[in-house]
């Protein structure tokens, strides 16, 4: 650590983990160290973005200017990865999803704890200016418990940065491991209760693969709310979605890139909020933030292990009910 700030490796520094740097280039107490990626192209990588460019996850994780890592490779990779940078001593920021199944997040959870590194899970929605917006007036309490919650994620699935792992079922691919997990874990965070059992249809609409395009979860809470989870990975259109939640004296409508209404009495008001330009890479910064003040002690985690898996426990439920036709409870 130099003048306070965390040494950051990134470990997958393609196209996500170019956000990464833009973002540790903006936060406070952080700073890019060191990259490595699979596929070749690091050393444009780092004269892009700084750092020193390693051939292998190794020579990150043996770097000694490096305190922590992002770990953004493709899905099946994140538990090697993260369980090697815990033994290796440095904390982590593990993007979505956690691992492809529950027993991989498991193990890494359990590497985290026997060797005591920080470890944060990239659920970045959750700093998106309005769903952080949203989440502080549900907790002051006004509205009370919420009911019923809709969330959709509707989008192109063949983007520029699509690669062919995020097209096969070994690699952990398909739009509701991917992109969907956004909406499903900004839904159970909201909230703010255990899902006990999910009910879902899932199938390949749009495109010639072996995963899926289409996803729609039914979700029970503990607490009795229920809730909704679209994921669409559509050939063309436009985009759209958000969340939507019912509460006992109220209702709120979330548009992720635009802001909060408020609905009481019949009418809709919007929620005062500073609404940056760039809301995705605002929130990036703030996932920085938030980690840099885990790794200092300042502030539990905001994302923290349990919760990564909880999210994965939601999908694997719901890849089994849509292949056995029935609703499935989701493991604690």
């Amino acid at each position: 650590m130099t003048d306070g700030a965390l040494g950051i490796g990134i470990i997958g520094a393609g196209w996500w983990g170019g956000q990464h740097a833009r973002a540790i280039a903006r936060a406070e107490g952080v700073r890019l160290v060191a990259a490595c990626r699979g596929d070749g192209g690091v050393e444009d990588f780092v004269a892009a973005h700084g750092g020193t460019a390693h051939r292998s996850v190794e020579g990150v994780l043996a770097d000694r200017a490096v305190d922590a890592v992002v770990v953004a490779t493709p899905h099946h990779l994140h538990e090697a990865h993260a369980i090697a940078a815990a033994r290796a001593g440095k904390h982590i920021l593990l993007e979505k999803p956690m691992a492809p199944g529950t027993a991989a997040c498991s193990r890494i959870i359990a590497a985290a704890r026997a060797t005591g590194v920080v470890l944060v899970l990239g659920h970045s929605l959750r700093f998106a200016a309005p769903l952080a917006a949203a989440k502080a007036w549900l907790d002051g309490g006004e509205f009370g418990a919420v009911r019923f919650a809709r969330g959709a994620m509707i989008k192109l699935w063949m983007e520029a940065n699509r690669r062919p792992w995020h097209l096969e079922p070994a690699s952990g691919g398909g739009l509701l491991l991917t992109a969907g997990i956004h909406t499903l874990d900004a839904v159970l965070w909201l909230v703010g209760a255990p899902v006990r059992d999910v009910h879902a249809v899932v199938a390949t609409g749009f495109h010639p693969m072996r995963v899926d395009d289409l996803a729609q979860l039914t979700l029970r809470f503990e607490g009795g709310a229920i809730g909704s989870v679209t994921s669409v990975g559509y050939r063309d259109g436009a985009p759209s979605g958000g969340i939507d939640l019912v509460c006992e004296r109220g209702t709120i409508a979330i548009d992720p890139g635009r802001g909060v209404r408020l609905g009481q009495a019949a009418k809709w008001r919007d929620l005062p909020m500073a609404l940056p330009a760039d809301v995705p890479g605002q929130a990036l910064v703030e996932e920085w933030r938030a980690f840099a003040r885990a790794v200092r002690g300042e502030a539990a985690p905001a994302v923290d292990g349990e919760a990564g898996r909880r999210v994965v426990a939601c999908i694997e439920a719901a890849f089994e009910s849509a292949r056995r036709g029935v609703t499935v409870e989701v493991a604690p």
